[in-house]
């Protein structure tokens, strides 16, 4: 079916056709008539099926005749990158429309965002906690509010979310549709929709989570203190033109870029611990081609859309299958081909074991010819937590008693609720405590650590 089968507003399909879709994907195809018919969704679509659209479409057809100056439509996103992408995408299906939106997430000054909740912008996409922040204030209300969209709920629930999703919850009105969209349905989501949803239209909610078809996967097996080079290698051959190389923590991610960089590579990193302004550098530079490898947490495994990107390479196993095939899911998107490599040390056995019975497989075991897999590596790629406390208490003896005691004075600086939940950036912000904050000063040149 076309997408003038769907009766979109005329608007809305001449900015379909400038944006060169021809026909929509199939979440698309099964959750737009549903949606504009003001029936409440239950999706579970993998990464990069063109959701987004799928829900994006029906609410700017809903409200392109309705009057400006109310926020009538909310969509929560887990992270601020998402929640970029999801506006941009509205933007960009809204251009002939008077329908407007506004990102609100954390890592950015909050004074745009009480600009578009007083004026009223018709679509505010949000991550929860810095959602709850503004809700807090007296200018925030959603009072109105006609639409609400979850979307990757499976991952907000990964990341904590739920407590800030019931709170967001009892702040909206009873009344309203809702469209919730999950890559899986775990019990905790599946306990949620039913909370949320009235007689919905269920879509793909039993089929099997799987890489892409176009994805073609396979394992390098390498001692652990030897993956940095063999990825150097692998990028020097020409074997991995550009990648999204995915590590399990943040330290590792400073550690590994900052090695390539010195290798001559030239490397973005992005994590939770990175500034907003800094985030999005690194994204825009590496789809820009500044950049051949982009290393990054878990916080970009679902919603960045990298256009072609031929590989992604987990140096680290993925701790869960789901994990694996939402990293894996940043190549082959839109029903192109890609390349999956996975490194694997000796002590992920178990881990690779894992995701190979979820995706019913085996993957190929590959070596690369005339790589040394016995040389003696150049030096440890993660320095350990005691080590990393050793060298601060040092670098603190070091220090002139003079500055410690005129710091004294001062009164801690207070954080914000935005800080504590992250802002919905993936790890960002709260939760460390002291002792991160011990690890974030005694960070490597470059970054901050984990």
């Amino acid at each position: 079916m076309p997408f003038t089968g769907f009766k979109l507003h005329p608007d809305l399909l001449k900015g379909i056709r400038e944006l060169g879709f021809t026909r929509p994907t199939p979440i698309q195809e099964q959750a737009i008539p549903p949606a504009m018919e003001g029936r409440d969704v239950l999706a579970c679509a993998s990464t990069g099926s063109g959701k987004t659209a799928g829900f994006v479409l029906p609410i700017l057809h809903r409200l392109i005749g309705k009057p400006r100056g109310t926020t009538r439509a909310l969509v929560l996103t887990p992270t601020r990158e998402l929640a970029a992408q999801i506006h941009q995408h509205l933007e960009q299906l809204a251009m002939h429309t008077p329908v407007t939106g506004a990102p609100v997430f954390g890592g950015v000054g909050m004074g745009p965002q009480e600009h578009a909740f007083r004026s009223g912008v018709d679509v505010i996409v949000a991550t929860p906690g810095r959602l709850l922040d503004h809700l807090d204030r007296p200018y925030a209300r959603l009072n109105a509010l006609e639409v609400l969209v979850l979307d990757e709920a499976d991952r907000m629930l990964d990341m904590g979310f739920l407590p800030d999703i019931r709170r967001v919850l009892r702040k909206l009105p009873a009344k309203r549709q809702t469209l919730f969209f999950s890559a899986t349905i775990p019990r905790e989501i599946a306990g949620l929709a039913g909370e949320m949803l009235h007689k919905p239209v269920t879509i793909n909610l039993e089929r099997k989570a799987a890489p892409a078809v176009g994805i073609t996967q396979a394992v390098y097996p390498v001692p652990r203190e030897l993956k940095s080079s063999l990825l150097l290698e692998l990028v020097r051959r020409d074997v991995v033109s550009e990648a999204i190389v995915f590590t399990r923590t943040k330290h590792r991610a400073n550690r590994l870029a900052e090695y390539l960089e010195r290798n001559g590579i030239d490397t973005a990193r992005i994590h939770g611990n990175r500034s907003q302004g800094q985030r999005t550098a690194a994204l825009e530079g590496f789809k820009a081609g500044k950049h051949r490898l982009l290393v990054a947490t878990d916080i970009v495994a679902r919603g960045i859309d990298v256009e072609a990107l031929s590989h992604v390479i987990n140096f680290d196993v993925p701790a869960d299958p789901d994990a694996y095939i939402h990293r894996v899911g940043r190549t082959a998107r839109a029903e192109l081909k890609g390349d999956a490599f996975t490194f694997v040390a000796p002590d992920e056995e178990g881990d690779l074991m894992g995701i190979e019975r979820a995706i019913g497989k085996r993957l190929p075991r590959v070596t690369l010819p005339e790589f040394d897999y016995a040389k003696k590596p150049e030096g440890k790629l993660e320095i350990p937590l005691r080590e990393r406390l050793a060298a601060h208490r040092a670098a603190q003896r070091r220090r002139p008693a003079g500055g410690g005691q005129q710091r004294s004075h001062a009164a801690p600086p207070k954080r914000s609720g935005s800080s504590r939940r992250g802002g919905g950036g993936g790890g960002g912000g709260g939760g460390g405590g002291r002792l991160q904050a011990i690890l974030d000063k005694h960070a490597p040149p470059g970054g901050r650590k984990r």
